[in-house]
């Protein structure tokens, strides 16, 4: 008898001390929310959260920060961001309480028509990565429109400590060093190997040095010749030529017509709170659609965790994805009837569909990408900014121009085929897009600026995170630290239903007896950064799955 009352009392200190074991006291959190009153930044790199803070400390805005931050992670980690890539981006303005949206992605080219790229296609060119897949990077052009807008600092002044670092070298990080180990280039390329192997003919590992004098030299042109010193001149033409010779159809033209658009994000209300996407071309309104969905159902009663919650959230992300593949794309060649896809009624006739007890078939497509940066930064002054950057995927197309130090993007493999379909492949025209920023509003005034990179896993994670902190009540650090749940497409080979480890195998069980597939995976739950404002305090958070830092001051 007192054995078993000894073990008993084990067992019980050991629950006891579940909810404890963290510095927090919150038992998914990694670490204590950072707190500051002056300034806030969050990067997936501590190097690049320190740049953020430098350039707040010498008086720029928080979008000046986040140029500088974004510049610094295409060379510290490039297989995931760069200038040969594009930009999203959501910022608060203080002085006019308003919310603006930029869309800095780039056009496929104007002289590869449907029947070419069809064509292509047939002859056995990939269209997934090369030179069929590049379309005209846009981050550059991003950055110079944001700080038109919102910028004080001089231009050079926020790619100086790249160019310095570039020439300089840093350590290889860890998080860096996986997605390099996972890269298989093959024989040939001889500008990518030029740009990122060493010595010893591989990427680089953990702690070793490395450098790119070449996008030191190329953001040095930027600095001093501005927007033209990347869409036009030297550089341009380097680019095309590299394309063009490689097979592709990428021209002077295309780069010197590249323009990023101001856009109105669009809402929808969840609880008293405003959370803020942008529209199409990009997914973000599938995380509105399925919050709007998921209102509808008491969730907080139901606990984090439950089969209850993961049921209902996986059926309403299946009804948003299905909307997704059909609707969203470049709205400049199709109509998408947003006000009906994001309208309380709409949502109401999906709800519907939901069965509690069993898993629905409502199915999907439309992804492509998920090696993406996020970022978010916060000044003094009350300017928040949630910016997004990638190459889609890691080291997007895998061509190289000679010289220049960075990779172009394949965002064209993110158009179908599909004759008639608002996605469909056509020149000069923006492919649909997975990476997104995301803004909380309460009260017409911030609340949250974050975002969750990973390919499809971007609205999963947003409407998420959205849940832990308004439906499960969990601070800013322990929403991103929880367990995450990610769904694919049943009809592919992987799809199925993903949970990271951390809810109770009884769940999942539970889960199977209704009809879900349920898998493992590494490395495909995103990674989140944020920041929340609250009574004039900045709180940051940098979840454990990257290498980054929340930093103030």
């Amino acid at each position: 008898m007192k054995a078993l009352f000894s073990i008993l009392l084990l067992l019980t200190s050991v629950h006891l001390a579940q909810a404890q074991d963290r510095l927090s006291g919150k038992s998914f959190a990694t670490r204590s929310e950072v707190l500051a009153r002056n300034g806030m930044a969050a990067t997936n790199h501590p190097l690049a959260t320190q740049i953020a803070i430098d350039i707040l400390k010498r008086g720029g805005t928080a979008v000046d920060a986040a140029i500088a931050a974004n510049a610094f992670l295409g060379f510290a980690d490039p297989g995931n961001n760069g200038i040969g890539g594009d930009l999203f981006a959501i910022v608060w303005d203080e002085k006019t309480q308003e919310l603006y949206g930029l869309n800095a992605s780039g056009k496929s080219p104007a002289s590869l028509t449907a029947a070419k790229f069809k064509a292509e296609i047939e002859a056995g060119k990939s269209r997934t990565t090369g030179p069929l897949s590049v379309t005209t990077p846009g981050a550059v052009g991003g950055w110079f429109a944001l700080h038109e807008k919102f910028g004080i600092l001089e231009f050079n002044d926020l790619l100086e400590p790249t160019i310095n670092y570039a020439r300089e070298g840093i350590p290889v990080s860890s998080e860096v060093s996986d997605n390099f180990s996972t890269v298989n280039l093959g024989p040939g390329n001889p500008s990518f190997k030029a740009t990122y192997f060493t010595s010893e003919g591989r990427l680089p590992r953990i702690g070793e040095i490395f450098k790119n004098p070449d996008l030191a030299n190329t953001l040095e042109i930027i600095a001093n010749q501005g927007r033209d010193g990347f869409y036009r001149g030297k550089v341009a033409q380097t680019i095309a030529d590299h394309v063009q010779a490689e097979g592709g159809y990428l021209s002077t033209a295309d780069l010197s017509n590249n323009a990023p658009e101001w856009v109105d994000p669009v809402s929808i209300n969840y609880r008293g709170y405003d959370i803020w996407e942008m529209p199409p071309n990009g997914q973000g309104m599938a995380a509105l659609q399925m919050l709007n969905i998921l209102k509808g159902f008491d969730l907080a009663s139901m606990g984090y965790g439950s089969t209850a919650h993961i049921h209902t959230f996986l059926e309403a992300k299946k009804l948003a994805y299905a909307d997704m593949s059909t609707y969203y794309g470049d709205p400049n060649f199709g109509k998408i009837p947003l006000e009906r896809l994001l309208s309380e009624e709409y949502a109401a006739e999906r709800r519907k569909l939901i069965d509690p007890e069993r898993a629905g078939a409502f199915e999907e497509g439309l992804t492509s990408g998920d090696h993406t940066i996020y970022l978010t930064v916060a000044d003094g002054d009350g300017n928040m900014v949630s910016l997004i950057q990638s190459n889609s995927a890691l080291f997007g197309s895998r061509v190289v121009p000679p010289g220049l130090g960075f990779v172009l993007q394949n965002r064209g493999a993110g158009f179908i085929l599909e004759e008639g379909h608002i996605n469909n492949y056509a020149p000069g025209k923006r492919p649909f897009h997975t990476i997104i920023p995301a803004f909380v509003t309460k009260d017409n005034k911030p609340f949250m600026s974050f975002g969750l990179m990973g390919g499809d896993m971007q609205t999963q994670g947003h409407a998420q995170i959205i849940m832990n902190i308004i439906d499960f009540k969990m601070n800013l650090q322990e929403a991103g630290d929880a367990p995450r749940i990610y769904h694919r497409d049943e009809n592919l080979s992987s799809g199925g239903t993903y949970l990271e480890s951390g809810f109770d195998y009884e769940v999942i069980r539970d889960l199977m007896d209704k009809g879900h597939t349920l898998r493992m995976g590494k490395g495909i739950f995103g990674g989140y950064q944020a920041i929340m404002l609250k009574n004039g305090v900045y709180y940051g958070a940098s979840e454990s799955r990257k290498d980054g830092q929340a930093a103030g001051y």
